[in-house]
């Protein structure tokens, strides 16, 4: 299977948390290919940043590259992230940009989205684990 890890996903498997243990299933999985957003990799390092310090969020990132493939935003993403983006703000209050081009990611790689981020709760690309 193939699996877009968003920053959900990864910020709970670096908390340990149960949600985290869900995903480390997946995230650890030698069967399954991963992929992270470049978004998704400014999410977390911001976070890590902010909260552990430059040494924390190089540690997270260099771990975020040894388990998946990041994946850049390309043009093509872009534009159906923003046909995305129109679309499910309409549907679900406080859906971000960043959300449409984790989701666009995911169809343009079909793949599935590995989240616990409520925004995704309903969607088909959806493996939740919050």
């Amino acid at each position: 299977m193939r699996y877009v890890i968003d920053s959900y996903a990864w910020l709970e498997y670096f908390m340990g948390t149960v949600a985290g243990e869900k995903a480390k299933k997946i995230i650890d999985s030698t069967e399954d290919e991963k992929l992270t957003p470049t978004i998704c990799v400014a999410e977390i390092y911001a976070k890590v940043l902010r909260v552990e310090g430059l040494e924390g969020a190089e540690l997270q990132r260099a771990f975020i590259k040894l388990r998946s493939a990041i994946v850049s935003l390309t043009e093509e993403v872009a534009v159906e992230a923003a046909k995305i983006d129109v679309d499910m703000k309409r549907k679900v209050a406080g859906w971000g940009l960043a959300d449409s081009i984790v989701l666009g990611t995911a169809r343009k790689k079909r793949a599935k989205v590995l989240t616990g981020d409520e925004h995704f709760l309903n969607l088909e690309e959806t493996t939740y684990i919050g």
